[in-house]
């Protein structure tokens, strides 16, 4: 398993090991033995999944306020997204910075997103299936979100279409006006 940093604090882009031979392959998706040996102490809760028929499907920004905060750990078991992160910890150097990856059955890449960020992704395939773990359980007291196209955030979306979105996503607010107790350098 190797364990990538991004630009942003906290997330990382995780390409498991994958074994193969004429039966096909096998790969750890998560081992806390190696999350530990990357510095990663997590205690996931809580495995969810979500199916999208439609390319296009954009999901998020979503994230849950503190102290029902969740880390993420994304992984596209079928099909391909474009998943992101959003840094949204007021006095980050990156405060509203984004990165965004390619996450594929077939590249097998994890996306781990910490407490902090806000998460989205939209579906580049039809028939995507998302598989996340979370160290928190749903807590719908806590659930916000940011509206997928905050011109301040101006997330690069790789498909030039409208999205099919959630009534709810696309009522979301902006990031200048969202709810938010995250700060850069507190403990969540």
């Amino acid at each position: 398993m190797k364990f990538h940093k991004s630009f942003l604090d906290g997330v990382f882009v995780i390409e498991p090991q994958t074994y193969g031979d004429h039966r096909g392959w096998f790969m750890e998706s998560f081992s806390y033995e190696k999350f530990q040996q990357a510095g990663l102490e997590l205690n996931f809760v809580q495995d969810n999944q979500s199916f999208s028929a439609e390319k296009g499907t954009l999901r998020g920004l979503h994230y849950q306020l503190s102290p029902k905060a969740q880390t993420k750990l994304v992984r596209c078991t079928k099909g391909t997204i474009y998943d992101v992160a959003v840094d949204i910890r007021k006095g980050s150097p990156t405060y509203g910075k984004w990165i965004g990856i390619e996450l594929s059955a077939e590249n097998k890449k994890q996306l781990l997103v910490p407490k902090g960020f806000a998460h989205a992704f939209m579906t580049l395939t039809e028939d995507a299936e998302v598989q996340y773990k979370v160290d928190e359980v749903y807590s719908p007291e806590n659930d916000r979100g940011i509206i997928w196209n905050d011109p301040n955030i101006a997330i690069e979306w790789p498909l030039d279409v409208k999205p099919i979105t959630s009534e709810k996503d696309e009522k979301a607010p902006s990031l200048k006006d969202a709810e938010n107790n995250f700060v850069f350098g507190e403990s969540i």
